[in-house]
């Protein structure tokens, strides 16, 4: 098998690779060693859903309640293209007793639909509307791990993490917004080992391809958009700025440059630019000239400036969104707006000092709101998953009867960070 992102091989028997892979299942949740029929991809997931402290025996939560779900999800950008997620999925998995679904950016299930028999077998693993299969909480699975990855992915019986989900096959592919690349959710199809095959996951991509262009048909760029500058740079190490109707994805270097200017409307000398940009002092003014002329010839001549190096349009990025929300107060869609750290990757003095203060800022207001489902959004998150000041806020606000898992979770990461 060549697709490492393929769960099974056309010709492989299900029953056979089944049990191999419990086999593996099991070595991996007593002893935390990987045998090796375990596919990268599932491995790595493995050990991200370990370190969440996901129990294999745990059945994920539904967060959002009927009176909650209705209006969160008919406001949700994705409901415009549930039409056609329907039209080329509905019969399928009705006729075949497979399930639709499709997930916000959280891993959250805002759509469940498809054959009846198969919906009430999985509503026993709490594979509901309004329950959250981010992988994070609910370990390896299709919807969560496409999103954790961002890529289409097929996971195939004991390669989910929880042993209830175990007997089931699924495939999923990330949605994404059409200008600006962002994640939106997750589209998924769940069933038995009928679904074991490659063509599954061409299948998914496909209906995931078919849904961003009906996105793109529904929201079509206006004039004001053509000539605006948007960039994209959180939760992504090489940032994505679209300018004049194009996308370009950026280099890391590329990308740096671009969020320090963002931040000095203004200007930056050569010297002072150097100083954002580079820890290492030996770096020298032509290493940082030949960047920039990459960068212009990149860009075209109307959008980068020298003497001062500056942007010559506005820039609305992200990060920028994120901050002035926060300066409103308005905290939840401040929160809505991070897809996570600024330039993760990036060493950059002048991007490490905004990460830190984005990612401080919004921790702190999420702290003093004090509001369960925004804490838990962050706490189980990739970036936060870790954060002990954000998992003993959860712990207190949560009601007193959920509180016993979060706080043997504080108390491990507390041992964790002691240690």
């Amino acid at each position: 098998m060549t697709d490492p992102w393929v769960a099974l091989a056309a010709d492989a028997d299900p029953g056979e690779r089944s049990g191999v892979l419990r086999r593996a299942h099991d070595v991996f949740t007593s002893a935390g060693r990987l045998e090796r029929p375990v596919r990268a991809v599932v491995g790595a997931s493995w050990r991200r859903s370990a370190r969440a402290r996901v129990s294999p025996d745990h059945a994920p939560a539904v967060e959002l309640g009927p009176d909650e779900l209705g209006p969160y999800r008919a406001a949700h950008p994705l409901a415009r293209a549930m039409p056609v997620i329907r039209e080329l999925m509905g019969a399928y998995a009705t006729d075949g007793e497979h399930l639709l679904a499709v997930c916000d950016a959280h891993g959250r299930l805002l759509w469940v639909e498809g054959h009846t028999a198969a919906r009430r077998r999985a509503g026993l693993m709490n594979f509901v509307e309004g329950a959250r299969w981010a992988e994070s909480v609910a370990g390896t699975n299709a919807p969560g791990t496409a999103i954790a990855v961002d890529r289409p992915v097929q996971v195939f019986a004991a390669e989910h993490f929880l042993r209830p989900v175990q007997q089931w096959t699924c495939a999923a592919a990330p949605l994404h917004d059409p200008r600006t690349g962002r994640v939106l959710g997750a589209v998924d199809i769940t069933g038995g080992d009928r679904l074991a095959h490659p063509h599954s996951l061409a299948f998914v991509q496909a209906v995931a391809r078919a849904a961003e262009s009906q996105l793109a048909l529904l929201t079509p760029a206006s004039e004001s958009d053509v000539e605006s500058v948007r960039l994209t740079a959180l939760g992504k190490d090489e940032a994505l700025l679209v300018t004049h109707g194009r996308r370009l994805r950026l280099s890391r270097r590329h990308s740096e440059i671009l969020v320090a200017l963002t931040r000095r409307p203004e200007g930056l000398s050569g010297d002072e630019l150097l100083v954002e940009l580079y820890e290492d002092e030996s770096v020298t003014p032509v290493t940082l000239r030949a960047e920039l002329s990459r960068l212009r010839r990149l860009l075209g001549p109307d959008l980068l400036d020298s003497r001062p190096y500056r942007l010559a349009v506005p820039v609305d990025a992200d990060f920028d969104t994120v901050t002035r929300r926060l300066g409103s107060g308005a905290v939840a869609a401040a929160l809505g707006a991070y897809a996570g750290p600024l330039l993760p990757g990036s060493r950059a003095p002048a991007v490490v000092r905004l990460r830190q203060r984005i990612s401080d800022q919004l921790r702190a207001a999420l702290i003093a709101r004090g509001d369960p489902g925004l804490l838990a959004d962050w706490a189980y998150s990739p970036w936060g998953e870790e954060d002990l000041p954000v998992w003993r806020a959860l712990a207190g606000a949560v009601p007193v009867d959920q509180r016993a898992a979060l706080l043997a979770r504080v108390r491990g990461l507390d041992a964790e960070q002691r240690g």
